[in-house]
């Protein structure tokens, strides 16, 4: 009886990440073709960052926003598989992953930011106020109010008060400041994936990683919903990436990266892998170091470490091509994710 539970778990996570990925397929056309009516396309700011304008100047002109493909994939995807398990019996009440307990949060985080990112995406192109988009103040206000929503809901609604360490065991921390760690984790997490999201491909085939890894966590946790839910992303992102590796027919914009940052965050405190976090997305982590390293650096000391920031543009002042940093990244990142797996199983399973 347990491996066939085990067994019908694993077929309905493939199921899911199937038709999402043949979902994310069939919207990318009718998507492609919002996005350029409504001329979403993007601008190469040159003034301010005069190394990164020249290293992107091509790149010019480019459809964005098409981030709507992910999250937009994810949303008709739970919600027609959860509108069948009402009017259908069977196979369709056991595919439906909609549950209070374990992803009522992660999908409503997921939308709020994603329409925040899009009200991003939208300001830059209508030069709304003749601003290239929401200023960096106005992003970090509107995220916070995400977070504190996940948080409330996180940490009093869901009754989390307990944070594990690996090799270290549970720390029962209280409520709140486990609805603190779970604001910083989300604001953290969106804004390093948005920072992360400069080269064809790189930031999506980073989160793919990291949602890979949370899946595998999901399901040895017995977070079945919470597994499947990740698949529904997992399959989004690979219908996206087949257009946006190099030479990227769009771009996600804000719309996708800040909504994949929030989501891997809030997934990461359901699971309760903070700490193995940096292990699943370690590429986030080194290109916000970068950033704040250099900003640091800039102020004190009056001169760059790098050439430019974030990481990976320096590598490309470097002279490295776009696909290879692209696919080292994912290479290290892999490595990375591998070990914090290695990690969390000895830790878990081993240990215990």
């Amino acid at each position: 009886m347990e491996l066939t539970f085990i067994f019908s778990q694993i077929l309905r996570f493939l199921i899911v990440a199937i038709v999402s990925f043949f979902v994310g397929m069939v919207l990318v056309k009718p998507v492609d073709k919002l996005i350029k009516k409504i001329h979403s396309f993007k601008h190469i700011e040159k003034e301010n960052a005069p190394i990164f304008s020249q290293l992107h100047a091509k790149k010019e002109g480019t459809p964005t926003m098409a981030g709507i493909i992910i999250w937009g994939t994810v949303l008709i995807v739970i919600l027609a598989f959860w509108l069948c398990s009402l009017i259908f019996d069977g196979f369709w009440e056991q595919i439906n992953f909609l549950s209070r307990k374990e992803t009522y949060l992660p999908l409503a985080s997921l939308i709020i930011a994603a329409l925040i990112g899009m009200a991003d995406d939208l300001v830059g192109i209508l030069k709304t106020k003749n601003k290239n988009g929401l200023s960096m103040k106005e992003r970090i206000a509107l995220y916070s109010i995400v977070a504190i929503g996940g948080a409330y809901w996180f940490a009093f609604k869901l009754n989390w008060d307990v944070i594990t360490i690996p090799f270290i065991g549970d720390l029962n921390i209280g409520i709140w400041a486990s609805a603190l760690i779970f604001i910083f984790i989300i604001i953290a997490t969106s804004f390093s994936m948005n920072e992360t999201n400069g080269l064809d491909g790189l930031a999506e085939g980073i989160a793919t990683i990291a949602l890979i890894c949370l899946a595998i966590v999901s399901f040895l946790e017995g977070r079945y919903d919470l597994a499947v839910f990740a698949a529904s992303l997992i399959g989004a992102l690979l219908s996206f990436l087949w257009f946006n590796i190099y030479p990227a027919k769009f771009f996600m914009g804000d719309t996708g990266s800040m909504s994949l940052g929030v989501v891997i965050g809030v997934i990461s405190m359901l699971t309760n892998t903070v700490f193995l976090l940096p292990f699943f997305a370690f590429i986030l982590v080194v290109e916000s170091l970068s950033v704040i390293i250099q900003t640091f650096s800039k102020k004190l000391l009056k001169k760059k470490i790098f050439i430019s920031t974030p990481l990976h543009h320096h590598f490309e002042a470097k002279g490295w091509l776009e696909p290879q940093i692209t696919m080292r990244f994912w290479m290290i990142s892999g490595i990375s994710a591998m070990l914090g797996i290695i990690i969390f199983i000895i830790d878990r399973f081993i240990l215990n």
